[in-house]
Order: structure tokens, then C-alpha cells, then sequence
């Protein structure tokens, strides 16, 4: 039995569930709201962050870590290339969607338009805002360019960068912060992706109070 405590606006969140989804593993979905930090929870995960896996009684946190169980454990089909510089083009992807795309863009977005209104900490900072949306720019203009010159983002096989990018891309698209028109490669891009059978249950969520924008669930967006 695989249980995945998650938030549905959490990108990481996401990402996991997009590798469950695409290796077809059945999994219980179980939301947390991390922020009011229940002490059953920190059991699970002392940093106290979303995604935590539970297999049997084996628990994992972090989403790379477990995608890259998964990878391991339920290697069909592949979300990692073959040759150890393809997979470090795909970890080093990876990590700049994780780690620079969330804290220039999502962070600022995201976080302030809506995650602020959830957790009750306070009201969008408007510099923060501009600064988030000056930036996602300069990001899918860097993703086009690499889908320039690529099928996929890390190569020429989907793998585990696109789902860490579509992951956050949707949760601001969620929010309607993404300009599709600016790059029409990565519109294709994104359309692809979202049209794959293990996108489905993100295109389902729904959050109390913040609807999703007509377009969220449109395929033909």
C-alpha cells in the first residue's frame, strides 16, 4: 500500500504524484495542510514538509528522493535516461526547477497570491509579485530554448524534468500566472504533458474557495 500525504497546490506534491501516476502505481492520497504542523505528522517528517511517502512501513520525504525511489523500485517506464551524462542533464534540470524556478517564481507568486490567504500569515507583498512575474519569463524563455534544440527538456525521452516543471508550472497556471503566448514551444510542450493520462488527477483538484480559471482543465487550452 502506497500513501502520499501531499497539499495540491504543493509543486513537489505534484511531482510526486505525476511519477505514481505515470508508473500506474495505485496510491492513497492523503492531504495535509503542513502548516498547522500536527504532531502526528512531524512523526512522519520532522522538517514537516509535503510530500511524505509511506510504502508498508517504510516512510521517505523529499520529492526527489522519492522519485527516485520509485525510479528505482518501478524502473517501467523509465524517467531517467541511460547514459550517466543524459542523467545528469535530467538532475540538473531537475534541481534548477526545484530549486531556482520555485524560489524565483513560484515562491513569489504563488506564495504570495495565494498561499499567504491559506496559511492566514499575511497579505501579498506586491514587490514580491513583480518580481515573480519578471522572472517567469526569463524561465520560459529558458525552457524554450532548450525545447529548441531537444524533444524533451532534459533530452529526447520525457523524464523526471518535465514532471518537476510541469509541476510548477501548474500550480501557477492554477492561479492563471502563466502567459502561454509567450512561447509557443512551451504551450506545445505543456499541452503534451497535460494531455498524459497522469495528469489527470492534478486537473481534478479543486481547493475551497479559489475555483479553478475555465482554462485549467481544458486540454485544448
Amino acid at each position: 500500500m502506497h500513501r502520499l500525504y501531499h497539499f495540491p497546490l504543493s509543486p513537489f506534491s505534484r511531482k510526486a504524484r505525476l511519477v505514481l501516476a505515470e508508473k500506474k502505481i495505485e496510491v492513497e492520497l492523503i492531504e495535509e495542510r503542513f502548516w498547522e504542523e500536527r504532531s502526528e505528522f512531524r512523526r512522519l517528517n520532522p522538517a514537516g514538509k509535503v510530500p511524505v511517502l509511506k510504502v508498508d512501513d517504510f516512510i521517505l520525504s523529499e520529492s526527489n528522493a522519492i522519485c527516485e525511489y520509485l525510479e528505482e523500485k518501478h524502473p517501467n517506464p523509465p524517467l531517467l535516461p541511460r547514459t550517466p551524462e543524459e542523467r545528469a542533464e535530467v538532475r540538473r534540470l531537475v534541481s534548477w526547477f526545484d530549486d531556482k524556478f520555485y524560489r524565483d517564481v513560484t515562491v513569489n507568486l504563488l506564495g504570495e497570491r495565494m498561499m499567504k490567504r491559506i496559511t492566514g500569515v499575511g497579505y501579498p507583498e506586491s514587490t514580491n509579485v513583480k518580481e515573480g512575474s519578471r522572472q517567469i519569463k526569463m524561465h520560459l524563455d529558458y525552457m524554450s530554448w532548450l525545447l529548441d534544440r531537444r524533444r524533451w527538456l532534459g533530452g529526447n525521452m520525457l523524464s523526471l524534468a518535465d514532471f518537476s516543471a510541469a509541476a510548477q508550472l501548474s500550480c501557477l497556471d492554477y492561479i492563471s500566472d502563466v502567459d502561454w503566448d509567450r512561447s509557443p514551444l512551451v504551450k506545445d510542450w505543456y499541452a503534451t504533458i497535460k494531455s498524459r493520462p497522469a495528469f489527470r488527477s492534478l486537473l481534478s483538484d479543486q481547493l475551497s474557495g479559489f475555483p479553478q480559471p475555465p482554462h485549467y482543465a481544458n486540454l485544448d487550452f
